[in-house]
């Protein structure tokens, strides 16, 4: 749903049902996202040392680390164009702008869980997180 106030912190807000349809597609670009971050941190150490001087940076080396960040920069955009927010990689935490009660505030998901179910105040973090009443 996007809404055209322009009081509102973000552009597009989602139902909670349009956050629900988004959550295969969150779980496989988080899936993306820890994949070129670990394929990023392995060839991070190498890296150093093929910046020294005299040293070559291109291979096979250099080639993976392109496009794991390629890749790591795709899947960013995917949440970026959709105001979709990535609060931790590693627990899947996930946020979608929308409404409760007429305020604007994010929907929350954590990977694992079933369901969107908790919403917090855009200041809030976690520990905000509050049933929605279902």
């Amino acid at each position: 749903m996007n809404s055209p106030s322009l009081n509102h912190r973000f552009r597009r807000h989602y139902t909670r049902e349009e956050a629900r349809q988004m959550i295969p597609s969150v779980t496989g670009w988080l899936d993306s996202l820890l994949r070129s971050r670990a394929d990023l941190e392995k060839a991070g150490v190498p890296m150093e040392g093929l910046l020294r001087d005299g040293c070559s940076v291109g291979g096979n080396l250099a080639r993976r680390y392109l496009g794991a960040f390629l890749e790591l920069q795709a899947v960013l955009r995917e949440f970026s164009t959709r105001e979709i927010f990535v609060k931790d990689i590693e627990r899947g935490l996930i946020d979608f702008p929308a409404f409760v009660a007429g305020r604007e505030v994010f929907l929350c998901w954590e990977k694992g869980e079933l369901d969107v179910v908790y919403w917090h105040d855009l200041d809030a973090g976690y520990s905000g997180r509050t049933p929605l009443d279902l």
